[in-house]
């Protein structure tokens, strides 16, 4: 699978690639500091949100694409980069679209 970052692009290029990219993908951002795409999730109470992020691990866990994941009683952050490839690649977009299916 070809990354997205790659060091020959110029950071507006790449920065542009991902940008474009997330247009399709509600509500994820691009965070340039930690190489991933991430995005807050709000719920109505704590089961709700426990319940998404088993959800979410089970995805993960079945496309062997595991997330960061800060959770808290009302919301989950998660962020999305392929560690291997040192920024956002394929599987993290491919990732995001089945989170945000849920």
């Amino acid at each position: 699978m070809r990354p997205f970052f790659l060091p020959k692009k110029t950071k507006c290029e790449y920065t542009m690639n991902i940008e474009e990219k997330l247009k399709s993908l509600e509500g994820w951002i691009y965070d340039n500091n930690s190489k991933s795409i991430k995005k807050e999730f709000l719920f109505k109470s704590y089961l709700k949100t426990i319940a998404f992020v088993n959800a979410v691990a089970w995805i993960a866990n079945k496309e062997n694409h595991h997330p960061d994941l800060e959770v808290s009683f009302n919301k989950c952050l998660i962020k999305l980069t392929t560690h291997d490839e040192g920024g956002v690649s394929e599987q993290d977009f491919k990732l995001a679209l089945a989170i945000n299916c849920l």
